[in-house]
């Protein structure tokens, strides 16, 4: 096991160091704060389902409406994943391949993402990986015909969230799903967004 292996114990552990120390890459939040923030919906929690869909076995389907992923498993089931989706319809539609996985990733905003919100030019030159970046535990990088779609299916230290349109355009999960996605999904995995 390498040493940036993701694991549950290291979810639990940073979940209770986030409680404590209030990681976030904004500002530090008050215990009321905390305490104020509603809970996952029982609706997004991951589960078996069934699936009648056309897409086959090992492909992750992407409904940005009702605010699910779907691994499609084959026989008519999927594992179904609750999301948090782009805000004011910011997302990537259709196809594309997981190009690229990373455990605890890098993040670099974007040039569209500081000119929309110019308070995270203060991290043009990166985050690094860990509990205080927004990319959370994994991402898996969407990419269409070899090229990198700057497009995220990844974790979230936000997990509070997921069912909203909140993110600059990205997919994402919590990170325990996150994990168990990137357990599933090696690159090459086909995506259809819908």
């Amino acid at each position: 096991m390498g040493k940036n292996h993701v694991t549950r114990r290291m979810l639990v552990l940073g979940a209770l160091g986030m409680l404590v120390s209030g990681c976030s890459l904004t500002e530090r939040p008050r215990a009321s704060a905390i305490a104020a923030r509603p809970r996952l919906d029982p609706r997004y929690r991951r589960q078996e389902v069934a699936y009648p869909g056309p897409e086959g076995p090992g492909t992750i389907v992407v409904d940005t409406v009702q605010r699910y992923l779907y691994y499609v498993e084959g026989g008519g089931s999927a594992i179904r994943y609750g999301i948090g989706v782009g805000e004011e319809g910011r997302t990537i539609k259709g196809r594309a391949r997981i190009g690229r996985k990373a455990e605890w990733p890098s993040w670099t905003p974007t040039e569209n993402m500081m000119r929309r919100k110019p308070h995270l030019r203060q991290y043009a030159s990166g985050v690094s990986g860990g509990l205080h970046n927004p990319l959370g535990a994994a991402a898996l990088y969407l990419y269409r015909g070899g090229q990198d779609t700057m497009f995220r299916l990844h974790g979230t230290n936000e997990p509070w969230t997921i069912g909203q349109a909140v993110s600059s355009g990205c997919i994402r999960l919590t990170n325990e799903d996150i994990v168990d996605l990137y357990s599933r999904a090696p690159v090459g995995t086909p995506v259809m967004i819908v």
